[in-house]
């Protein structure tokens, strides 16, 4: 099989370990294989693929899109080294307000799938990172929402001391003050 597929808690988040394949030129290795996803749990029809490049210390996130909008996502880092974080808002989720974390690299070409229901956001370890994700929503600036990247309640460790934050992430809500309407169910 050319995946390993991870389950892990909170409930519906799933770590993707693809097998590389290698000779003396490099290596080769699916990124996606439908068939092989919905087997596993991971049932989104991706819609859109997002990319970004960033410089050491740049902390995107926690963002969200608000339903009907609401995205599921695979991430997956294609240059560098990043700490992905996530933060469930499923209201009647027995985990609600919990984080997962995981470094994603290039070098080890792990994925996470994120249901939704939940912001994500990383913080880039390298000296740069390109991130690459499929979304199962397009995006819409009207219904985009986020969570404080050092919100108390949730303790996350970002492992930078000083991020470098867009002004948009520099004033996102605690999970306290988020709108019901905000979140899935």
């Amino acid at each position: 099989m050319p995946f390993e597929f991870e389950k892990t808690s909170p409930e519906g988040l799933v770590v993707v370990k693809p097998v590389r394949f290698h000779d003396s030129r490099g290596h080769f290795e699916e990124c996606f294989h439908r068939k092989l996803f919905h087997e596993n749990g991971i049932q989104g029809d991706f819609v859109q693929d997002n990319q970004s490049y960033s410089i050491r210390h740049t902390l995107r996130g926690l963002h969200y899109q608000i339903p009907p909008c609401a995205q599921a996502k695979l991430v997956r880092v294609i240059q560098g080294k990043v700490l992905d974080v996530v933060v469930d808002i499923r209201l009647d989720s027995p985990s609600y307000g919990s984080h997962y974390k995981i470094e994603l690299d290039a070098e080890k070409g792990c994925m996470l799938y994120i249901p939704e229901g939940f912001a994500h956001g990383f913080a880039v370890l390298s000296d740069s990172a390109i991130v690459h994700y499929k979304t199962t929503s397009f995006y819409n600036p009207h219904l985009e929402a986020g969570i404080c990247w050092n919100d108390p309640e949730l303790a996350i460790d970002w492992n930078i001391a000083s991020p470098l934050l867009s002004e948009k992430d520099a004033q996102l809500p605690l999970l306290k003050h988020l709108n019901e309407d905000h979140q899935t169910r």
